[in-house]
């Protein structure tokens, strides 16, 4: 198996890549020890039938530059081909500013396609390709040099494999009418909004049981530091302080080194220098701010005025659909869009684009009264109503 170690080398690889349909892809890398992902190994195929067309390229050698695969990455002539993209594109676009595009992600593919929610790769491989992957060179040290044989082996799997998962995929994509659907759902992953995480919204990701401006308003300021912590010393979010110690935090509001000596919760790295000095400024800043500023929790879903009954008729409905189309019940509608629709909520995701068609519609009229649902056998059917059934109601 071939590793690339010269800009030269996958430049060349790249090239010829540009003469076929497709390119699968898949990455390799750590973020344990940091925040932003270290990409450690980058693997690619061309269409083929064995591992002649693959190849490793590691970008860990010095003076290696990714440049000529964003280049494979903007040429639009070449599908690239991803399992489960969100974190390989989020390193992409975070390392080179690039997306690639054309995008297919055979997870998203196999929900429409009927194989379930979320699947995993080995089991796409397994039920399509009939191959099993080996699994336990997946937990390793992937930045660590040399890689042994069996890394390799692994590695280079992630894209073989992904070759007949795709022709598959599009093929039945193809023969159901449903690419639309696919590139519906990946318009999300070629967002830059995906990926930036903004600190004046780091706020929002923190789980807090209470609606007080002013306890939110030192939540923000001190997740706002965290982030911007984190992100200039590339370091994961919960090494400068985890949720419960920026909760504990908002409560005490300490404004001393004392005050921070006794948090139960707070790291003892973070009770000195930079991060003591961010959180007491951050405390500082949120006791001192405006109240008209302050934060102010979304609390649309409190005021929901649920119809259970015809919430459960919605999710009736959705099993039904989903069912009879042969598409991941999740991926048209989630738990807490059901209950949107009952309350009379018609902007959800689910009420759009082709959610709309396989179960929005219908969903709608159902909630009109103007169907309603009928067993036949096992099935559950859409039975249009008369409009003296819908009077008479």
């Amino acid at each position: 198996m071939k590793t690339i170690t010269t800009t030269d080398e996958l430049a060349n690889f790249c090239e010829a890549a540009k003469a076929h349909p497709y390119v699968t892809v898949d990455t390799e890398f750590l973020r344990e020890r940091t925040y932003y992902s270290k990409l450690c190994l980058v693997q690619l195929a061309m269409p083929g039938k064995d591992d002649s067309t693959a190849v490793l390229v590691d970008p860990l050698v010095n003076g290696l530059s990714l440049e000529p695969l964003y280049d494979l990455f903007r040429d639009e002539s070449v599908v690239k081909v991803f399992h489960a993209a969100r974190q390989d594109l989020e390193i992409f676009f975070i390392e080179g500013g690039v997306f690639p595009k054309p995008l297919f992600d055979t997870q998203v593919a196999a929900m429409v396609c009927g194989f379930g929610e979320q699947v995993g790769y080995e089991t796409l491989v397994r039920k399509i390709a009939r191959a099993s992957v080996d699994k336990t060179s997946r937990f390793t040290d992937w930045s660590r040099r040399p890689l042994t044989d069996a890394q390799k082996t692994y590695a280079l799997a992630d894209v073989t494999h992904l070759r007949v998962v795709y022709e598959f995929l599009a093929a039945e994509l193809k023969k159901s009418g449903r690419s639309p659907w696919v590139e519906e759902e990946l318009e999300v992953l070629t967002s830059p909004d995906t990926y930036i995480i903004k600190p004046d919204e780091a706020w929002r990701r923190v789980k807090t049981r209470t609606n007080s401006g002013k306890f939110l308003a030192l939540v923000r300021e001190l997740a706002r530091f965290r982030e911007t912590h984190a992100q200039s010393a590339n370091v994961p979010r919960n090494r400068v302080y985890k949720d419960d110690a920026l909760l504990e935090l908002a409560s005490t509001k300490p404004r001393s080194l004392q005050d921070l000596g006794r948090s139960r919760l707070l790291l003892r790295e973070a009770r000195k220098g930079v991060i003591a000095e961010g959180i007491l400024a951050a405390v500082t800043a949120a006791l001192e701010s405006d109240p008209a500023t302050h934060p102010k929790p979304d609390t649309s879903r409190d005021k929901l005025n649920v119809n259970p009954a015809l919430a459960d008729l919605l999710r009736v409905l959705l099993k039904s659909k989903a069912e009879t189309e042969g598409v991941a019940q999740k991926l048209v509608a989630t738990a807490s869009e059901l209950d949107a629709i009952a309350a009379g909520q018609r902007d959800v995701p689910s009420m759009k684009g082709w959610r709309n068609t396989v179960f929005g519609a219908d969903a709608r009229r159902l909630c009109e009264g103007k169907v309603a649902l009928a067993a036949k056998g096992s099935q559950v059917t859409v039975v249009a109503l008369t409009e003296s059934a819908v009077s008479d109601g």
